[in-house]
């Protein structure tokens, strides 16, 4: 994959190429549980509002942004959520970011790293390393140190960050930027052509889909 030493840095994707995850963040279990939980902390709601508020605060932002490819930062919904039906007196912010945490695990039904991907990063060691990911880094970083990667990786970007999202190439120039490498010396590895690929080719890098890299590994 390194031939002749013409790649000289790596871009990963995380959820499906480093991770396999599944979730159901609509099911009424899962907004049972975040129910609860918040009122345990003060916050009043019960599941069916939960999950109708989410779902509309959630297109009400996208919907508002000047982005053609935006993202949120989810932590910031249940922020509102949170100062909207408090009972007592709370903390919303603090609340809110720990709800979107609680949400996530209330919402996983699969996450496991894919043994190909440790392989692949574990042979690659040596050469610079960064992910550029759909995914909100409120709960992402710490799914990725619990799996021990996020050290893996000599910086990450995720879309939340800068609330526009994969297929923008400006996350990919980003990365090039940190990287301090020419586009022709970086490979992007990712699971989905029209976000991990046809992206960073615009820019003139190197692109694999995760099955193909898997070879390398």
């Amino acid at each position: 994959m390194l031939q002749n030493g013409k790649i000289k840095g790596l871009i990963f994707d995380c959820y499906k190429t480093l991770i396999d995850i599944k979730t159901d963040e609509r099911s009424w279990e899962t907004n049972k549980r975040v129910s609860d939980w918040l009122f345990n902390h003060g916050v009043g709601i019960d599941p069916d509002r939960l999950r109708e508020e989410y779902k509309w605060k959630v297109i009400g932002r996208l919907g508002n942004s000047d982005q053609k490819h935006p993202d949120i930062r989810i932590e910031e919904i249940f922020i509102e959520i949170c100062a909207n039906y408090a009972f007592k007196k709370i903390d919303p912010y603090w609340l809110g970011v720990e709800t979107a945490k609680v949400f996530r695990t209330a919402s996983l039904r699969k996450l496991k790293v894919y043994p190909q991907s440790l392989r692949l990063l574990e042979k690659y060691r040596n050469v610079p390393k960064c992910l550029v990911s759909n995914a909100q880094r409120v709960f992402t970083e710490q799914e990725l140190r619990s799996f021990s990667l996020y050290d893996r990786f000599n910086f990450t970007i995720m879309s939340s960050d800068y609330r526009i999202k994969k297929p923008d190439p400006r996350l990919f120039k980003m990365a090039l930027d940190r990287l301090g490498l020419e586009p022709w010396e970086v490979l992007s590895i990712g699971d989905t052509p029209e976000n991990d690929i046809y992206p960073p080719q615009s820019l003139g890098m190197n692109a694999m889909l995760i099955n193909d890299a898997w070879k390398y590994g």
